[in-house]
């Protein structure tokens, strides 16, 4: 293979971040104490980069690598929405990390190895690539997970997920290894074109290898049963890293998860349709069952996530365009709520004190009008309240299922969207009717903290009133996808 071989343009996006990385690298031998808040900015401004190449790259269908690695526009919407993510996990952080005497300039580098090992599942048109791309994601995740080393819930959190993640991952592989003897390949598209005309002999290595490849992709998506972990590590973890992982992680593992089993396991469905029934059933039941009963914010949003999780695989059952288009639409919207729910939570945190008790929000809403408007907004969108992205998210969703004629599906979602009103709302009555004079350092002297959430709390609106633009952007993504 030669240079002139290589499809560049299914690379720029992904080289822009990768150049990135290493420059921040090479900067943090040669800068410390306050100056490191600049490597926050070359890495800002080389995921804005990948996301503007991402953007005007937007009607090509490049391939490269034999086709195992792919810049169609489903690949660009999730580039768009993870290089978002990382964006705003970096203003985040960038006053975070002074609160919490954390500057360090290996932060950056592992935050940006991580939107990169998202954007290659995203990407991936193989499942040894999309392997390669999750490891390369979990593994700066462990590292983020664990870098707040005086802390010892940090590192536990690390450990923790570190070895469910590799459990985890074992699944996946070992799923990978069962599709290449079934179907001779791991590249999606021959699979897709081979169970149009599925042997005997093949079927039972094929169904074992989409079982296997279901626990993986569960797994990252924290879909219950096997969401036991994301509540430990997402209390445990720094904040920003635990707004990363709530967001990006799940929008990269679903963005594998509907191109694998959407595109290339779609004959199947009539297979895996009921499995992912069930577990979006135990997602929602479970995620707002235990969400209800803490009083920890972070876990709390933690169980939230994971009823997420299961609102989304509603959208994925429908295994159509238009279910297709809903998951999209609804991980967007997910993305700016819960990482603008996330900086609030920075924002009432003060230097050595987590402050993540909901007790904590006593009385914010009146001392602190912005921040109080900001959480509100944010957990109405979420309890699926209209005007906020957070319901359209889940009308699109459900009527995605309904056509399909999963009926009861949405019943029982539209009932668990009901339950989850209550912790929601718990946060608000906290927020406007406790009271509590422990004071918060002024929104004003955090100005990226103060950008974060002026951009999510507008998107979180905007997004709900005005969906179309949106939802027509996902659709012909879901369109490039089946193309």
């Amino acid at each position: 293979m030669t240079l002139t071989d290589i499809s560049w343009p299914a690379l720029v996006p992904g080289l822009i971040v990768t150049v990135t990385a290493v420059l921040v690298l090479i900067a943090d031998l040669f800068v410390e104490g306050p100056d490191r808040e600049g490597l926050g900015w070359i890495s800002l401004v080389g995921l804005v980069a990948a996301g503007i190449a991402s953007a005007v790259l937007w009607g090509s269908n490049a391939g490269g690598f034999g086709d195992t690695f792919l810049l169609d526009r489903y690949a660009i919407f999730f580039n768009l929405v993870l290089c978002l993510t990382g964006a705003l996990t970096l203003l985040i952080s960038m006053d975070y990390l002074t609160s919490i005497n954390l500057a360090s300039g290996e932060y950056y580098v592992m935050l940006l190895l991580a939107v990169l090992g998202m954007m290659v599942m995203a990407q991936a048109n193989d499942l040894i690539l999309v392997f390669l791309g999750l490891e390369l994601m979990s593994i700066a995740i462990y590292v983020l997970a664990g870098i707040w080393r005086p802390e010892l819930r940090s590192s536990e959190a690390a450990l923790k997920y570190f070895l469910l993640g590799a459990f985890a991952s074992g699944f996946l592989l070992f799923g990978i290894a069962m599709a290449f003897g079934a179907f001779g390949t791991t590249t999606l598209s021959p699979i897709a074109s081979q169970l149009a005309h599925l042997s005997v002999e093949q079927r039972p290595l094929a169904l074992a290898a989409t079982a296997l490849l279901l626990i993986g992709f569960a797994f990252k998506v924290a879909a219950a049963p096997f969401h036991s972990w994301a509540p430990d590590v997402y209390e445990g973890a720094p904040t920003s890293v635990t707004a990363l992982m709530a967001v990006g992680v799940k929008a990269a593992a679903f963005a594998a998860f509907a191109r694998v089993f959407i595109y290339a396991l779609g004959a199947l469905a009539v297979d895996w349709t009921w499995i992912i029934w069930l577990l979006a059933v135990l997602s929602m039941t479970i995620g707002n069952a235990a969400a209800i009963m803490q009083r920890n914010i972070k876990r709390m949003l933690a169980y939230s996530s994971i009823a997420h999780a299961g609102y989304l695989l509603v959208g994925l059952i429908a295994a159509d365009q238009q279910g297709g288009a809903a998951v999209l639409y609804t991980l967007l919207g997910y993305a700016v709520m819960t990482l603008g729910a996330f900086a609030v939570v920075i924002a009432v945190g003060r230097r050595g004190e987590p402050n993540e008790e909901v007790s904590d929000y006593a009385g914010l809403g009146f001392r602190y009008p912005f921040l109080g408007m900001c959480m509100t907004i944010f957990m109405l969108s979420m309890a699926g309240i209209p005007m906020f992205v957070g319901f359209t998210g889940k009308f699109f969703l459900f009527s995605a299922a309904i056509e399909k004629g999963w009926v009861w599906l949405v019943v029982i979602a539209a009932l668990n969207s009901v339950v989850s009103v209550y912790y929601y709302v718990g946060v608000l009555v906290q927020m406007y009717m406790g009271e509590n004079p422990r004071e918060v350092q002024g929104i004003a002297q955090r100005p990226y903290l103060t950008a974060t959430l002026l951009i999510t709390a507008f998107a979180t609106v905007a997004l709900g009133l005005f969906p179309t633009w949106a939802l027509n952007l996902a659709k012909s993504a879901v369109q490039s996808l089946s193309a």
